[in-house]
């Protein structure tokens, strides 16, 4: 009988947690997505102006700034040119973000002795670093199409690439595997310290706000 009592106890909390991990992972990707529609035109322009040819001497830039840029790109292309190249990050906003925690308390659990102990901030920035190896596996990938996508948009030159799909199967058929990979130390570079910091200061900020 008592087996039983613990028995109806525990249930609802195995569906609790359940139910947590589902709405969880589709909060994050809803989030990352809103992120990438928000944050993509600044991109785009950022990539425009890193990318646009030097100018002959006595000859104006193609773009004197950022807000020149936007109008610019608005004035020719519409609205729809501030988000070129957009469709490879926001198909792998969800998957990342569902990696990026499952990574995260990975790097917990192979720290911690028991599951209940809590992490010091060390042991939060190292898991966090853990996780952003784990995500660079989708983000490189996606980065390199987007960034060949925005660099054609902005040389005016011979489309190189349809979309998405087509560059990545160029990219295999050039250079195999590395060719879709290339960069990826660059962007483990920036995305491993970046993630452990991003989950520190999560840390840091709740206990801020409950204190």
């Amino acid at each position: 009988m008592a087996d039983q009592e613990v028995a109806v106890v525990e249930s609802p909390k195995k569906q609790t947690r359940s139910s947590s991990g589902v709405k969880n992972f589709l909060a994050g990707g809803f989030g990352g997505i809103c992120c990438v529609v928000s944050g993509h035109p600044l991109d785009t322009i950022k990539v425009r102006l890193q990318t646009m040819p030097q100018p002959e001497p006595g000859q104006k830039p193609m773009f004197s700034g950022t807000l020149d840029c936007a109008m610019k790109t608005v004035r020719k292309e519409g609205i729809v040119g501030l988000y070129k190249g957009m469709a490879a990050p926001v198909v792998g906003v969800a998957p990342i973000f569902a990696i990026c925690f499952w990574g995260f308390n990975m790097g917990k659990k192979l720290q911690l002795k028991h599951p209940d102990d809590e992490p010091t901030y060390f042991q939060i920035v190292t898991a966090g670093f853990f996780a952003g190896v784990c995500t660079t596996v989708i983000m490189a990938p996606g980065e390199r199409i987007k960034c060949l996508l925005q660099i054609q948009q902005a040389s005016g030159a011979e489309k190189k690439y349809a979309g998405p799909g087509d560059v990545v199967k160029k990219l295999y058929k050039q250079s195999g595997i590395r060719g879709v990979y290339k960069g990826t130390c660059a962007t483990l570079l920036r995305d491993v310290p970046a993630t452990g910091m991003y989950f520190c200061v999560i840390r840091v900020s709740s206990e801020s706000i409950n204190s």
